[in-house]
């Protein structure tokens, strides 16, 4: 999933940092995905592995990717040995969160 069109253009980081951006989450995904899933349509739950310094890797992209695509709502839930990440969107926005789904997917190897 290299193509970036799925990105909305109501995403307003500049388009030569999107790729840059997408491999940060993807890296997190690659190494830290525990678990995904989508408990309501708009809604998508993942579980990542806690370790040093995940919690702060987490919680920056989380700021920077609110920062530039305000479409998105992020809760953080920190645990014992995982972090709670839930990315819910609008009804505008279903199909960005069904492709951004497939990608943790695909990058979590699930």
């Amino acid at each position: 999933m290299s193509d970036l069109a799925w990105v909305p253009q109501s995403c307003t980081l500049p388009t030569e940092e999107r790729p840059l951006r997408v491999a940060e989450w993807d890296g997190l995904f690659s190494e830290r995905l525990a678990s995904l899933s989508r408990p309501e349509p708009l809604r998508l739950r993942l579980d990542l592995a806690d370790g040093p310094g995940v919690e702060e890797k987490v919680r920056d992209l989380v700021e920077r990717e609110s920062g530039c695509c305000s479409f998105f709502t992020f809760a953080v839930t920190p645990g014992e040995d995982l972090i709670g990440l839930d990315i819910t969107v609008d009804q505008e926005h279903a199909a960005v969160l069904e492709a951004l789904a497939a990608r943790t997917a695909a990058a979590g190897q699930w």
